[in-house]
Order: structure tokens, then C-alpha cells, then sequence
């Protein structure tokens, strides 16, 4: 029995810290040699590591003023009541959304295009799940936006402001 435990003991070592990447649906190929290296600066330069970055050296959508166009939908009763990813309740009637990679409690400035209306929402959850769309609305954004009819269309969304990391 002890035996086991032992085996289980080596292979959590070997494979249970190893880190987990994801990258998802849409991702390109990752380079492992550049992997590998950045993860070996890390290791020498540890304090570096933990700088906060700059403003200029986070990727485009982790930027103030970031603009992105894509498809939005919305989220309404399937979801109302229940809780976010980030660890809230999701209120329909609020001004929220989800979206891929922006830091909880960031602020949005979402335009539809078509009619010319905009909506400011708070990221508080992760999606869309769905490959071509860019944020999930709640179902009054959607509804201030004038999307509700259609379910869907395309917009066009710009940060106005960077929330928790």
C-alpha cells in the first residue's frame, strides 16, 4: 500500500506542478524554444518577474483606449441568478459582460455601428465561447445597444478603463 502512495508521491512531483497553458481555439503554434527562454530569464531575473508592467508593455487589449470589432451577443435568463467567474451573481438588468481576456471590474465602452448607440459595461465574467464573437452582453446592454431583436451583431468596443488583475 505504502508503495502506491510513493508512486502517487513521484508523479505529482514530475507532472502535478507542472504549468498548464491555454491558449485557446484560435491560438497560433507555440514556439517552444521561445518558451523555454522566456521561462529561463524568469528563473534567473526572479525580482523582474515581479514588476508590475507598464502601460506600453501589456498586449493591446490590456491597454486604456484598446479598440476591438467583432460580434457581441448577450446573455439573459439562462444565466440570470447565476454566478460569474468572477465570483459575482449575474444580474441580466445590470450593465456587465464577459469577456476572453480583460481583468474583472474593467470598463468597456461598447458601440453598435449600425444605429450609432453605446453602452459602458464592467467585465465580471469570461466568454464568449463562441469562435467569432468578441463579448457576451448582459441582456440590458444588449437591449441599449439595440441587439436584443437580433440576438446578435457586430459592434465595436474600446477600454476605457483596466480593472483588477
Amino acid at each position: 500500500m505504502w508503495v502506491f502512495f510513493l508512486l502517487c508521491a513521484l508523479v505529482s512531483g514530475k507532472w502535478g506542478c507542472t504549468p498548464v497553458r491555454y491558449y485557446g481555439p484560435d491560438a497560433l503554434p507555440v514556439n517552444e524554444e521561445e518558451v523555454q527562454e522566456e521561462e529561463e530569464e524568469v528563473e534567473a531575473n526572479p525580482a523582474e518577474a515581479q514588476e508590475p508592467e507598464e502601460e506600453e508593455d501589456r498586449p493591446l487589449a490590456m491597454r486604456r483606449g484598446a479598440r476591438e470589432s467583432g460580434i457581441a451577443s448577450f446573455m439573459a435568463g439562462e444565466t440570470h441568478g447565476r454566478k460569474t467567474a468572477s465570483g459575482e451573481i449575474f444580474d441580466m438588468h445590470q450593465l456587465v459582460a464577459a469577456h476572453l481576456t480583460l481583468p474583472f471590474d474593467s470598463i468597456v465602452l461598447v458601440r453598435n455601428p449600425a444605429n450609432g448607440r453605446e453602452v459602458e459595461v464592467r467585465i465580471n465574467d469570461r466568454g464568449p465561447f463562441v469562435k467569432g464573437r468578441i463579448i457576451d452582453l448582459s441582456f440590458e446592454a444588449a437591449k441599449q445597444l439595440g441587439l436584443v431583436e437580433r440576438g446578435s451583431g457586430r459592434v465595436e468596443i474600446e477600454v476605457i478603463r483596466i480593472g483588477r488583475e
